[in-house]
C-alpha cells in the first residue's frame, strides 16, 4: 500500500487537473512526462511513445495504441451498495452519464480484427460536482508485465518481424528465460479464452486502487465487468472488421449490459504493486451497479476521440494504489494525446452508418 495519503492525494490532484483540464494542460503534462519530472525514474512517456511508433509505425491523428476504437455512449446504474466501500459520489444510488471506446491494442486502426488481439473498454463517468471517473480496462485476467521498464522491453521482444509477419522466436524465448512473472502472467491468460463478441467479454481493471469509505476505512480493490446480456448470436461475418460489426449490431438491436463487481483485497496479504499476479479467487467481491451501453458511433473529435481514458482521473474516495503502471499509463496517454493533438484529425477507421 503506499506509504503517504498525502502524497498519492496531491499527486492525483495534479494528473487530475492535467488531465481534465483540457488540451492546454495536457500539453503542460506532456512536457512534465516527457521530461521525466513526473514519471518513472527510468523510462520516459516520449520513450514509450516512441517504441509504439517504432514497433506499429505512425498513423497520423490516431493513438498510438489501441488505434483501432468506435463509441459509445450509455450509463452506469449504481444500486449504493459500494457506499459502503467507498465515499465515491458514484456510488450513491443513481444513474450517471458515461461515454467511452470499445478497442484493440496495437497502434495501426487498419488492422483486421482477431479474436486473440487484447481488447480495452475505456469509461468516463460524469459525476456531480464535475468530478469523473475514468477507467481503461482490457480483457485479460492479469497483465503481462510487473513494471513499465518490462512492459517496454517485452515491446520490442514481442515485436513482429516484417519479414515472417510473426515475432522471432528466438528473441522472444530469450526474453522470457529472463522474466519468470511474464511467463507466469502468460499462462494465466492462456486459461481464459476470449469470447467470440465484445458484448460476451469480461473487462478488468487489472490495476489495483484504494477505496475509502465516510468512516475513513481504506481497502485495496480490483474491479470487474462481467456481461449480463450472455454471448448474442453472431449475425455478423468474418471480414476485417468484424467484433465491431457484431458489437454496432448487438448495441443497435438493444442495450447492452455489464455488472460491475468489486473485488475487495486483504490489506498487507494481496499483491497491489504488481498487476500480474491475480488475487485469490475467494476474495469478497460487491456488486455496486451496471454499465449500460446504449449508442455507438464512429470515432470522433465530436465524441471521444480527444478523451485520454488515464486510469488516475479518479472521484474523491478512490485513490491509486502503488502499481508502478499507473503512472506510467497516466504518463504515456498524455504524450499519445499530445502528438495526435497536433495532428490531422483522426476519425476513427469502424464507420457506423447513419451514426458517425
Amino acid at each position: 500500500m503506499r506509504n503517504s495519503g498525502k502524497v498519492t492525494m496531491d499527486r492525483r490532484t495534479l494528473l487530475g487537473a492535467l488531465v481534465v483540464g483540457g488540451a492546454g494542460a495536457l500539453s503542460i503534462g506532456g512536457f512534465l512526462f516527457t521530461e521525466n519530472i513526473i514519471g518513472p525514474s527510468r523510462l520516459t512517456a516520449r520513450a514509450i511513445i516512441d517504441r509504439f511508433q517504432n514497433v506499429n509505425g505512425v498513423f497520423p491523428g490516431f493513438r498510438r495504441n489501441h488505434a483501432k476504437g468506435v463509441a459509445v455512449d450509455g450509463y452506469f446504474e449504481s444500486n449504493g451498495h459500494g457506499a459502503e466501500l467507498s465515499s465515491a459520489s458514484v456510488f450513491r444510488a443513481g444513474k450517471y452519464q458515461l461515454s467511452g471506446r470499445f478497442s484493440l491494442s496495437g497502434g495501426n486502426p487498419h488492422v483486421a480484427d482477431s479474436v486473440g488481439i487484447v481488447r480495452g473498454l475505456g469509461l468516463r463517468i460524469q459525476l456531480p460536482a464535475g468530478e469523473q471517473w475514468r477507467l481503461a480496462m482490457i480483457n485479460l485476467p492479469v497483465f503481462l508485465d510487473p513494471t513499465p521498464q518490462d512492459f517496454y522491453d517485452r515491446t520490442l521482444a514481442f515485436a513482429v518481424d516484417p519479414a515472417t509477419g510473426t515475432p522471432d522466436p528466438e528473441t522472444v524465448s530469450e526474453y522470457l528465460a529472463t522474466h519468470p512473472r511474464t511467463v507466469a502472467a502468460m499462462a494465466i491468460t492462456k486459461s481464459a479464452p476470449p469470447a467470440d463478441t465484445f458484448a460476451a467479454t469480461t473487462f478488468n481493471s487489472i490495476n489495483a486502487f484504494e477505496f475509502t469509505n465516510a468512516d475513513g476505512v481504506t481497502v485495496p480493490v480490483r474491479w470487474t465487468l462481467v456481461p449480463e446480456t450472455g454471448n448474442p448470436a453472431r449475425t455478423a461475418g468474418r471480414g476485417p472488421n468484424y467484433l465491431f460489426d457484431q458489437i454496432v449490431a448487438d448495441i443497435e438491436q438493444l442495450p447492452r449490459r455489464w455488472t460491475m463487481m468489486i473485488v475487495v483485497g486483504v490489506p498487507g496479504e494481496d499483491r497491489t504493486d504488481d498487476a500480474t499476479i491475480p488475487w485469490p479467487a475467494d476474495r469478497r467481491t460487491v456488486v455496486v451497479g451496471s454499465v449500460v451501453l446504449t449508442g455507438i458511433s464512429t470515432e470522433t473529435s465530436e465524441n471521444v476521440r480527444n478523451v485520454n481514458f488515464d486510469p488516475l482521473v479518479l472521484p474523491d474516495g478512490i485513490a491509486p494504489s502503488d502499481d508502478p503502471l499507473l503512472s506510467a499509463r497516466s504518463a504515456a496517454y498524455a504524450e499519445s494525446f499530445r502528438r495526435r493533438a497536433g495532428e490531422t484529425d483522426g476519425r476513427g477507421t469502424v464507420e457506423v452508418g447513419g451514426r458517425a
